[in-house]
């Protein structure tokens, strides 16, 4: 593997390229098909991923046997690192939902690296920070708004992680199917549907080619963004 693929990858970005070598000898890389379960939840963790290339979904199942999306990662992205930190059974499953490849990088070398690499402690901490936050905004949208509101703070949400920026416009173009959108939003796929519609006639999305655009992303972020 080029240590430049690593070089594109937060958790490693600031490292050289022989440091990067090293990681590159110690991890391994698996291929997934769409759909592929990748880690259970409550199974023992032994290996974290880091996303090469393709996206999977973090989920969990509701009480009532509904599953729950708690976010999409492409690439550049990482899971399964918290297993490994605190010993734990691994707390969501993760499932593809396109072909991926994964960097696997096994407990041992990574604790190892997070000490002789203490650039990637700093950096996996401010990613974990980062999530947090997102959690706590997307727990109060869940619990403080109205359907509307649930749908297009996750659209919010997917737009910030893989929205392609232009010129005050966003498009996502690579929607989630419609059943991991409502399960994302906490809504029926009925609902996803008809607010979408509504935030479309209201001038605020277009829907077009399996793309949604929002077209004027600032408007649509103080709206919706509380």
């Amino acid at each position: 593997m080029n240590p430049q693929i690593l070089k594109q990858i937060p958790l490693f970005s600031e490292l050289g390229d022989r440091d990067l070598e090293k990681i590159i000898q110690v991890a391994s890389r698996k291929r997934y098909h769409k759909d592929n379960t990748i880690l259970i939840e409550e199974e023992v963790g032994s290996t974290m991923f880091v996303i090469l290339s393709g996206r999977v979904k973090i989920s969990r199942i509701s009480d009532d046997g509904r599953e729950v999306i708690l976010s999409i990662l492409s690439d550049g992205d990482f899971f399964g690192e918290m297993s490994l930190l605190d010993g734990h059974t691994r707390s969501a499953n993760v499932t593809s939902i396109e072909e991926s490849e994964l960097l696997v990088i096994r407990r041992e070398e990574f604790l190892q690296m997070l000490k002789d690499f203490p650039q990637i402690a700093i950096n996996l901490l401010k990613e974990l920070a980062q999530r947090i936050r997102k959690s706590d905004e997307h727990i109060k949208s869940l619990s403080l708004q109205d359907a509307t509101g649930r749908v297009a703070t996750t659209l919010l949400r997917i737009a910030e992680d893989s929205g392609v920026f232009r010129k005050g416009q966003v498009e996502i173009l690579e929607l989630p199917l419609q059943q991991d959108l409502a399960n994302m939003a906490g809504n029926s796929r009925e609902t996803i549907s008809r607010v979408i519609k509504s935030l479309s006639d209201d001038g605020y999305l277009r829907k077009q080619s399996g793309k949604i655009i929002i077209l004027d992303y600032e408007k649509f972020r103080l709206k919706f963004s509380k």
